[in-house]
């Protein structure tokens, strides 16, 4: 895609701090270092999104996340933990639309990241559960 700017980067025509590439993923840092470390994992093949992954793209992008993570995590003693979010969307904050995996150290609940979840529970019955799973269910068997 010419206009895509992870396939700039991937091709070399944007710089970028990588920190590991192969023939199927770059990871390279992200420019906002949303906590020191924040790092993309971009697979090669632009696809726009994580309904767009075939399962051989899905097995082979995410069976490296591991090994980049690791080393992340193993390159500054402070690290603690870490968020890993693919956001899939402009609804979901997906903002550059080729698929790109985030990788956020964190150095503790006090650093610069934060997520938020809404429990929601008081608003479902058993009904409205057994809907929503039956609805998944009969999308899997299809």
């Amino acid at each position: 895609m010419t206009d895509c700017i992870f396939c700039k980067i991937i091709n070399g025509e944007i710089p970028s701090y990588t920190v590991y590439e192969d023939d199927v993923v770059k990871a390279f840092l992200d420019i906002s270092q949303g906590t020191p470390g924040h790092t993309l994992v971009v697979p090669k093949k632009h696809v726009q999104d994580i309904f767009a992954y075939d399962e051989k793209l899905a097995g082979e992008v995410f069976a490296r996340l591991p090994k980049i993570a690791r080393a992340i995590k193993q390159s500054n003693p402070d690290i603690v933990g870490m968020n890993i979010l693919n956001n899939n969307g402009a609804v979901a904050y997906q903002s550059v639309f080729h698929s790109h995996i985030h990788l956020i150290p964190r150095y503790s609940t006090q650093d610069t990241f934060s997520i938020n979840f809404t429990d929601n529970s008081d608003q479902y019955t058993d009904a409205k559960y057994q809907a929503i799973q039956k609805a998944i269910v009969d999308q899997m068997e299809k």
